[in-house]
């Protein structure tokens, strides 16, 4: 396969079989970051936000069970081959769930509806994809590596199963499989949960959508003869790296970052389609454009210096159970959670 491929095209090939199972999910099993924060905090329904721990839940137990195996190496991935910086974790994951409640969406969710034929999620794309450059190799990245100064030669555990192999001795596959073993479980604590077969289903599918990213790449990596970075679904960076590509392409390669923003954008396109929901729309209202496009600024950089977006650090990190995952993932629910106070109730007082 990849003598007849090539390693760049392999990995974009398993980004895009990922991508497109992300997009149908959104489109289909209506998984959202957004949504899932709107719900807890607006609806009381916490279904979306059970469907988040599934994910978690199935990523862990399966990235886990490959390193217990030896098909991958944690350290090698990039949440968990630098030193941890707390302060930057806050503050990308503040900004990146500040502006992600202004946009409507993550970087993931506006692809998706893009692929629904939401022309304003272009420009959030477009946007998000700019400033995260902007931050991580433009003219903001020395100021970046000044105030977070990134070590990448580091002895220490950088999460909690290379904590506990080192420590104790104990296997990844089974710090791993309990962790996301009891995850699983907290996600399907709730009979109302349990008694919804679609969004256990889609949880479970974008787990394995995850994980999948980490062990076609790990195996081309080990497989192949060109250095191909490990990694799975983000949606920041990538961005800025597809792009790059479209403008590039005759003198650059495709990668997994280029797959799997296709494969969101072709799987929520099939997924509206299957259900009816496709429609073309544009913004009528400047002002919320103008918000838009502020919010998507703000989660460019904010991914980068959280290392991660939604889904990169609420599920990529996640499932290789760094230190950062769980910080960062509270960081972007409480930026979040006050943007949404702010477009909703104007920060009027409770009475």
């Amino acid at each position: 396969m990849l003598e007849l491929l090539g390693e760049a095209n392999a990995a974009a090939l398993v980004g895009l079989i990922g991508g497109l199972a992300l997009g149908l999910a959104a489109r289909i099993g209506r998984f959202c970051t957004l949504g899932a924060i709107e719900d807890v905090l607006y609806s009381s329904d916490d279904r979306r936000m059970r469907m988040w721990a599934l994910a978690i839940g199935t990523a862990v137990i399966g990235t886990h069970l490959a390193m217990g195996a030896g098909w991958l190496d944690g350290s090698e991935t990039a949440y968990l081959d630098r030193r941890w910086n707390p302060m930057a974790t806050i503050i990308g994951g503040l900004l990146f769930g500040y502006g992600m409640a202004l946009s409507g969406n993550c970087g993931y969710g506006a692809l998706a509806r893009l692929g629904g034929g939401d022309l304003r999620s272009f420009v959030i794309v477009l946007v998000m994809g700019l400033s995260a450059y902007v931050v991580m190799s433009g003219p903001l990245a020395h100021a970046r590596v000044w105030l977070f100064p990134v070590e990448t030669d580091v002895a220490t555990p950088q999460g909690f199963s290379q904590l506990a192999e080192s420590h104790w001795g104990l296997s990844p596959a089974v710090v791993g499989g309990a962790i996301g073993a009891a995850i699983l479980v907290a996600g399907l604590w709730s009979a109302r949960m349990r008694r919804s077969p679609g969004h256990i289903l889609w949880g479970i599918v974008v787990g394995l959508a995850i994980f999948s990213g980490w062990a076609g790449t790990a195996w081309i990596a080990h497989t192949g003869f060109e250095a191909e970075p490990i990694e799975t679904h983000t949606f920041a960076a990538p961005l800025g790296d597809t792009i790059f590509y479209l403008m590039t392409a005759s003198g650059n390669t495709l990668s997994f970052s280029v797959g799997s923003v296709a494969g969101v954008l072709i799987g929520a396109c099939l997924g509206s389609y299957s259900k009816g929901h496709f429609r073309w729309e544009a913004c009528e209202d400047p002002r919320e454009l103008k918000r838009q496009i502020l919010g998507a600024t703000l989660m460019g950089p904010g991914a980068i210096l959280a290392v991660g977006c939604s889904v990169g650090q609420g599920l990529s990190a996640f499932s290789v159970l760094a230190y950062s995952a769980p910080l960062a993932f509270l960081a972007i629910f409480a930026g979040a959670a006050f943007g949404l106070r702010q477009l909703i109730s104007g920060f009027a007082p409770a009475e």
